[in-house]
């Protein structure tokens, strides 16, 4: 009796494992065409008619998403493991997790600047652009046309900054682990914008409401 208990038990736990082995590889399968139809909807806005030269980038992009997840979840796994562990001392958890970030950080560094050049490979630096602008929501090009539509006298010098400052954002952002990460970025990005525009004489607090009614009367328009 005893014997079929426990024989029993270990089918139960074999079950269990099996199971959860397949969900976790339905799960995959289910990322893998959430990624490889979010890439060809990048791809198909670039207009490539060569469907090798198509599919190879297709392939580049779905390849760049599943190494940036990997990371990611490597990285937040680790995370709760030390936050987890409650005989630490805070300062060493924070410490450790600090650790991780920089690791995190290096590791993303390598495979973007890989990625980019298997873009290159393929694409024209605007077609590249493109890319990057799709990856990322199109943030930048519509964060920038609200600026100069909210302050229509920005000069040159003052335009050229604040592009720098929102590229530098979007290749923060393109390497994010989530659609609220990369969002994360750019606002940071627009806080160093709005100082930078404060230190130049702007008033972004009134230029903002000013903007809003400009905003609601042609609405009325």
């Amino acid at each position: 009796m005893k014997k079929c208990l426990l024989t029993s038990a270990i089918f139960l736990l074999s079950l269990t494992a099996v199971n959860a082995q397949d969900k976790k590889s339905n799960e995959n399968t289910d990322y893998m065409q959430v990624i490889t139809k979010r890439s060809e909807k990048i791809v198909d806005g670039l207009k490539i008619t060569d469907s090798v030269k198509y599919k190879r980038v297709c392939n580049i992009i779905v390849d760049q998403y599943h190494n940036l997840s990997n990371i990611h979840d490597s990285h937040d796994a680790k995370v709760k493991e030390v936050k987890e562990n409650a005989t630490a001392d805070k300062a060493i958890v924070k410490s450790e997790v600090a650790k991780l970030d920089s690791a995190t950080d290096r590791e993303l560094s390598k495979l973007h600047l890989v990625y980019l050049a298997k873009l290159s490979k393929e694409l024209t630096p605007a077609q590249v652009t493109e890319v990057k602008d799709a990856m990322t929501y199109k943030i930048l090009p519509l964060t920038y046309a609200a600026y100069l539509d909210e302050l229509p006298a920005l000069t040159d010098v003052q335009k050229q900054k604040i592009m720098e400052l929102l590229t530098e954002a979007r290749e923060r952002a393109i390497d994010a682990g989530s659609a609220g990460k990369k969002h994360e970025w750019f606002g940071k990005y627009k806080g160093k914008i709005n100082n930078y525009l404060s230190a130049q004489g702007y008033d972004m607090k009134k230029a903002g409401e000013e903007w809003q009614k400009r905003i609601k009367e042609k609405q009325k328009g």
